[in-house]
């Protein structure tokens, strides 16, 4: 078990904060799930280690924790590329930044 996809939880920040400031979470969103997915596969390997520990519920938390880290990871690629964001620097592009900005109060 991994916790860990192709984006980091750096990665994944930044991906909050630039969508927080541009009014877009929907990218947020998906990226919030997997942070806290990975923090769940984390804590099931953690119960692992115990002695004293059910073993077969933490590898079903975990294994099920991990296929759904597999589909929001591929959520979360497909959403970048479907809104065109910068794969090197993970900012949103032009287009959804103008978006927001017509959307505020002047």
């Amino acid at each position: 078990m991994t916790p860990h996809g192709p984006l980091s939880d750096h990665d994944l920040e930044k991906i909050i904060d630039a969508a927080t400031i541009y009014l877009c979470a929907c990218p947020a969103q998906v990226a919030e799930q997997i942070l806290r997915l990975r923090q769940l596969l984390r804590y099931q390997q953690n119960c692992l280690q115990q002695k004293d520990t059910d073993t077969e519920v933490h590898q079903t938390i975990g294994r099920a924790t991990e296929r759904a880290l597999a589909i929001m990871d591929e959520c979360i690629d497909q959403v970048l590329s479907l809104e065109k964001w910068d794969r090197n620097t993970l900012t949103m592009p032009e287009g959804l930044r103008a978006r927001r900005d017509a959307q505020l109060p002047t």
